[in-house]
């Protein structure tokens, strides 16, 4: 059998190491602060009538909703199973296998590169500047690609993207690439989404997600906006019931003036929360902040980065090594949680460097 499998696997797979995911690289735990998810769980009705019949392939009120809270037409959005579908559908779209080539700028998300390599897609790489900002250089010196990823309030260094860049990085792929600007993370940094500049940009697309502020991470439910053209390209490759019935109910209701006030007030907790843990941080052992706060998560140094993150998870308290990617060796990102998890995540790094004789 594994002779067969060995003779039918895409050739392109067989190197590729699957993305590592927080669920992927631990389990059990009692705080996970590793993912990036919300402390928030909130509540929804579900009516199961129209369980037996295949829902719609966008569901009608969910783009409505949505389109109105991101201030676009309904005719620029597509609804996907989570940001990560939109980043396939783009790649699958726009990019043929064996040919060509999509520019991404580490230290990013990871799944841009894990899709391109699944289908069979080149990566070139503009790596951001020591101050995690773009290298405009490098990206306007890159040749040959047909998407351009970058993500903006960027995972993992929390840093937003300098208007002037992305203005000059649309203009100069304005005839030959899409420019992907991945604000998964906006609803943390909202006065920078470039939500309303579609019409300026024919080439612009922006991916969001229900994953983070608005604590629906198990619902798998984003969007892709763009313009039209951009959008009914799109339409020719999604599944056809891309959004499961229970699923777009529960977008709905989250997308509701109830949904986003009650959104609006979870962020304004996590972003007070996310200061008074960088602050409390920046005061223990030899740690030191790293990048920006511009998401739902911390990112920071420490020389005995291995040690503190076998002590926590020895404690169950989950949060993420970034020590392998680029420029981010000794790096530890550890997302916002509730206030008792944000205080006994503080605890814990005390006490580890206390037993450590480091001085905190």
């Amino acid at each position: 059998m594994a002779d067969l499998l060995t003779s039918l696997i895409n050739q392109n797979l067989i190197a590729l190491k699957p993305y590592e995911s927080a669920r992927r690289l631990f389990s059990g735990g009692q705080d996970w602060l590793n993912a990036n998810e919300s402390p928030y769980a909130n509540r929804y009705q579900v009516d199961s009538d129209r369980f037996n019949r295949y829902p719609s392939c966008q569901p009608e009120a969910v783009v409505t909703a949505y389109a109105q809270y991101a201030g676009v037409d309904t005719s620029e959005l597509i609804v996907t199973r989570g940001a990560d579908e939109g980043i396939e559908l783009l790649i699958r779209t726009f990019c043929t296998p064996g040919q060509d080539n999509i520019l991404i700028c580490p230290p990013t998300y990871g799944m841009y590169a894990i899709s391109a390599e699944t289908c069979d897609i080149g990566i070139k790489k503009a790596p951001l500047n020591a101050d995690f900002s773009l290298d405009m250089d490098a990206i306007c010196a890159t040749d040959n690609v047909n998407l351009v990823f970058i993500c903006a309030p960027n995972n993992p260094t929390g840093t937003t993207v300098d208007a002037a860049d992305l203005t000059r990085v649309l203009e100069h792929f304005a005839d030959s690439a899409l420019v992907v600007v991945d604000e998964a993370y906006i609803e943390f940094d909202k006065q920078n989404s470039w939500a309303d500049k579609l019409a300026q940009y024919p080439n612009l697309v922006i991916l969001r997600t229900l994953s983070k502020a608005f604590a629906l991470a198990g619902l798998r439910c984003g969007f892709t906006l763009a313009n039209r053209n951009v959008i009914d390209a799109l339409m020719k490759v999604i599944a056809p019931y891309p959004i499961a019935e229970p699923v777009a109910q529960i977008a709905e209701q989250a997308l509701s003036a109830e949904g986003q006030t009650q959104v609006a007030l979870q962020v304004d907790f996590i972003n007070r929360e996310k200061q008074a843990l960088a602050e409390a941080l920046s005061e223990l052992g030899d740690i030191e902040l790293v990048g920006d706060t511009r998401a739902n998560f911390v990112l920071f140094k420490t020389a005995q980065s291995a040690q503190l993150m076998e002590y926590l998870v020895s404690q169950g308290m989950l949060i993420r090594d970034q020590s392998k990617q680029m420029n981010l060796q000794h790096c530890l990102r550890a997302t916002v949680g509730n206030e008792e998890q944000n205080l006994r995540l503080r605890k814990l790094i005390t006490e580890f460097f206390n037993q450590s004789g480091a001085s905190a």
